[in-house]
């Protein structure tokens, strides 16, 4: 199971950075760059700034003017982001303590806890992030395919493949800890059960007797058809 959990606790950690990658990343959506055909010129933007560059490499970035302007999904999707890197971040240090090859966390039991809130919160983290993600390029996605929509259309950013990316393995680490946990928990218990099995002591018994120079003596034991047989015989003398 150490190694079961070594490896949900790199998945947690690779798919926290993935999502902290995606939040603060300028590329959630971006204008086609084959889109002008004298100077080949695209436009990005991300939850904080929008930017612009051209075929020369040079790329102009301003953040949001005020948040009370934005619309709605964006801010959705900020206060989600936010919430899956808390998670993600918390999620990591759990995981780091509830693992059975650290010495920090205390008992194995409570270790099984910390190992299981680990796991949960890497699970939020990744959902959070998933409907973060999903959520925007529904957006664009929906602008995109609709004929009436006549302003800049855009396309879907590295950015939120690298979101979808990051929750994936998030949501695999916490899976794969609570799975790690419920086989622990499973091996203890069949554990108790052979030790107070092993504990129960079996008193021989021996049948009553005599006491004769200290030596237990026992005393014959007739069965109940010769005694019967003996008693009828007696009937008729």
């Amino acid at each position: 199971m150490s190694g079961l959990q070594t490896l949900a606790f790199v998945s947690g950690l690779a798919g926290f950075g993935a999502t902290l990658a995606a939040t603060v990343s300028n590329e959630w959506r971006a204008t086609s760059r084959a889109s002008s055909v004298i100077t080949a010129t695209w436009v990005l933007q991300g939850l904080w700034n929008n930017c612009a560059g051209n075929a020369i490499g040079a790329v102009h970035c301003r953040p949001h003017h005020t948040i009370l302007q934005l619309e709605g999904y964006i801010q959705a999707c900020r206060a989600l982001m936010i919430a899956a890197v808390c998670l993600g971040f918390f999620g990591s240090i759990f995981a780091l303590v509830g693992m059975k090859c650290t010495k920090i966390g205390g008992s194995d039991q409570n270790k099984a806890r910390i190992a299981c809130l680990a796991g949960v919160t890497f699970i939020l983290s990744g959902v959070s992030s998933l409907s973060a993600c999903s959520l925007y390029a529904h957006r664009i996605t929906s602008e995109f395919f609709d004929p009436m929509f006549v302003a800049q259309k855009y396309e879907l950013g590295a950015a939120l493949f690298i979101g979808w990316s990051g929750s994936v393995l998030c949501i695999l680490g916490g899976c794969m800890f609570c799975f790690s946990i419920a086989g622990s928990f499973s091996k203890s218990h069949r554990q108790r059960t052979y030790i107070y099995n092993g504990n129960v002591s079996h008193v021989p018994s021996f049948p009553k007797g005599k006491v004769t120079s200290g030596h237990l003596r026992p005393v014959p034991q007739y069965s109940t058809s010769s005694r019967n047989h003996h008693f009828d015989k007696n009937e008729y003398v």
